[in-house]
């Protein structure tokens, strides 16, 4: 049976379970050839693992066999060490999370009933329900006193995403499936809920299937990722540095594509810089003080933050001149990285900055520090240079 090499995982909590497929076979009435045939994996717990490949590959057909939405024709799965096969399929999906693309929320359901249906169907007391609600939506960066009565139509895409990401957690389940769950945003949205799931992960540590057709998503994001041939064959089971730097075969080569060198870089991550430091300033607080603080530090803006110590706005000290009191800004229109993303990420959000620069997350959207062009360019050639020696 393919399995990933056997290195460890960043130090994380581990939540989730082991996923076992062995020689799983679908086929559909009438068709030649079978859909998946023959594939055996392990998923490790704790791990978000990418399946990729060329369409028509099989992928979505093994994950959605993994919950049973698509029924196996032979072979067997195990979530846990027990044989999915032995639980109804409804009792399995209460205990296995769905994350689809666009959500797939309920038009005529709130937010906060959207999140709770799975744990309502498993009986939890309203009280357990209100309080794991309320949880989830600052898990996934949300007030939940601003949108916890909101409807689908009153989101944003981006936001919808993070709702449909709340209620695949709602039942705190120890494995994730998701289905291109990225996929119908635009590309700073995109990066910024990958960033958010990245940081979940680091608290939780669910397994997490994700279904991509996008290499550099799979990269990003995968703990490890499966690269699919036709019928589903396993081409490569790796970590994304190996897959990588060493194809397994010319159809892995070919479906990365040309610049593998390029893309090793965008493995090099947000967390290995040393990152500057900036004036900031707390929603409430006198803004001569402020002012003051930044014309000693030389800085131009600074960085706003809640009272939870999350950034949510990062004017120009000009700007808050004449005004007594620092406003607060919408955290929407802020668009930060988390610290697990990679430099590619930081170079595109600093383009469309008007500050030439970032504003850095770590978890539950804690403010670190910022990033700029030459930090993250000279990392960038450091790298380059490491890799020619």
């Amino acid at each position: 049976m393919p399995t990933a090499p056997d290195d460890q995982v960043a130090e994380r909590a581990v939540s989730g379970a082991e996923i076992v497929l062995e020689d799983v076979v679908k086929r559909y009435p009438g068709q030649e050839r079978a859909a998946v045939d023959s594939l055996s994996l392990t998923i490790p717990a704790g791990e978000i693992v990418m399946f990729v490949g060329p369409s028509g590959c099989g992928k979505t057909t093994s994950l959605k066999m993994i919950n049973r939405l698509v029924e196996p024709t032979s072979g067997t799965i195990r979530i846990g060490g027990e044989d999915i096969s032995g639980r109804s399929p409804d009792e399995l999906r209460r205990h296995v999370g769905y994350v689809i693309q666009g959500g797939s929320l309920f038009p005529h359901m709130t937010v906060e009933k959207n999140i709770a249906i799975v744990p309502r169907l498993l009986g939890w007391s309203s009280e357990d329900v209100d309080r794991r609600v309320h949880e989830l939506l600052e898990l996934v960066g949300l007030d939940p006193d601003r949108y916890r009565g909101r409807y689908p139509r009153e989101l944003s895409g981006g936001q919808q995403q993070r709702v449909g990401v709340a209620r695949g957690l709602a039942a705190d389940p120890p494995v994730i499936l998701m289905d291109e769950p990225f996929g119908a945003v635009d590309p700073i949205t995109r990066q910024r809920l990958q960033d958010e799931l990245l940081s979940i992960q680091r608290e939780l540590g669910k397994t997490i299937v994700c279904v991509t057709h996008d290499v550099d998503e799979a990269i990003k994001l995968g703990d490890r990722i499966v690269i699919l041939d036709e019928g589903a064959r396993v081409a490569q089971y790796d970590t994304p540095a190996n897959i990588l730097a060493a194809p397994a075969d010319d159809f892995v080569s070919d479906f990365i594509g040309s610049g593998s060198t390029l893309k090793q870089l965008s493995l090099a991550r947000v967390s290995e810089l040393q990152l500057s430091t900036t004036t900031t300033a707390t929603v409430g607080e006198p803004v001569a003080d402020v002012v003051t603080r930044a014309e000693e530090a030389g800085d131009r803006a600074v960085v706003v933050l809640d009272q939870r110590g999350r950034p949510v706005g990062w004017p120009w000290v000009r700007r808050l001149r004449g005004q007594d009191r620092v406003p607060s800004y919408d955290p929407e229109r802020l668009n930060t990285l988390d610290r697990g993303a990679t430099l590619n990420d930081a170079l595109d959000l600093m383009l469309t900055s008007s500050h030439g620069a970032a504003v850095v997350c770590g978890d539950r959207d804690q403010y670190l520090g910022v990033v700029d062009f030459d930090l993250v360019t000279g990392h960038m050639r450091a790298l380059e240079e490491q890799a020619g020696d």
